[in-house]
């Protein structure tokens, strides 16, 4: 897809290639240049800075939840806007070296996410084995390629594919019903569409009861659907939070702006992730 100025766009992604991240952003535009990065930060920065037109990160996963990383980017560090979501079912493998035995592995390396989402295999396939966090599931095949111990990975098959593994096992994720959603960051959100979704954060200067209630009647009474709501430190102190809430419906139209107003005279900080085109699933 061109960009504004007639050249390709751009996307930055966590990388390396082979990761669940890059099929998102094929996913989302396939003619797209390719921006590989180290960290869900430097990708978002990559975008602030004009180094890439936009970013793909993971938000949540079904297994899991939040993906905490992304989270912070759009909370303290980022100034973009939340504009198109993507969902990717997730596949995960056993991957070890070609000439490998997967029955002598010493240790097992892939990103903290995809650990925890193949628990229950690791802990029945390889109990007590070591278990590496890495930067990136493609990463992971990587460390393992380096590793002075007989390794083994969990990944794609694509990073298998690319980095010459061989895939052992195929699905081996706990749950099979396993999706990541993504989201899309760019300079602004994305127009109306009339299937849309609003996410916003905010918090409290004080703690009261019914304070909570009260902001979350701000939608209800105008029949507007909330379909997610989380909460994170606040990073200030501790047993403070910061509430984060995806909400049916588009920040211009009429009823979710007068919410939308409403709401940001009762917090003390708040902010509008943005509004984007709603995946057909992600609501349910």
């Amino acid at each position: 897809m061109k960009g504004k100025s007639g050249m390709t766009k751009r996307l930055a992604y966590l990388g390396p290639p082979g990761t669940y991240s890059e099929q998102a952003a094929l996913a989302h535009d396939a003619e797209a240049e390719l921006l590989p990065f180290p960290s869900f930060a430097s990708a978002a920065a990559a975008v602030d800075s004009g180094g890439a037109d936009q970013a793909v990160l993971p938000i949540e996963n079904s297994l899991e939840g939040a993906v905490t990383d992304t989270l912070d980017v759009l909370i303290h560090q980022s100034h973009l806007f939340i504009r198109n979501e993507i969902v990717v079912p997730i596949h995960h493998c056993l991957v070890i070296e070609a000439d490998a035995d997967a029955d002598q592995i010493e240790v097992i390396y892939s990103h903290p996410q995809s650990l925890a989402q193949c628990r229950r295999f690791l802990e029945k396939r390889f109990p007590g084995i070591g278990q590496v966090a890495s930067l990136s599931n493609s990463a992971a095949v990587e460390d393992m390629q380096k590793s002075t111990l007989r390794a083994a990975a969990i990944a794609p098959e694509r990073a298998a594919e690319i980095y010459g593994a061989r895939v052992v096992e195929r699905g081996v994720q706990d749950d099979p019903n396993n999706l990541t959603r993504f989201v899309v960051l760019a300079t602004s959100d994305h127009p109306r569409t009339g299937a849309d979704k609003t996410s916003i954060c905010f918090d409290f200067g004080d703690d009261a009861p019914g304070i909570l209630h009260a902001v979350l009647g701000e939608f209800s009474s105008r029949g507007i659907n909330l379909s997610k709501i989380e909460s994170r430190p606040t990073r200030r102190t501790l047993g403070r939070y910061i509430f984060l809430v995806d909400v049916e419906g588009h920040r211009e139209d009429p009823l979710m702006a007068e919410a939308l107003a409403s709401v940001e005279a009762q917090v003390s900080t708040f902010k509008v992730f943005g509004s984007y085109p709603m995946h057909v699933s992600s609501a349910v």
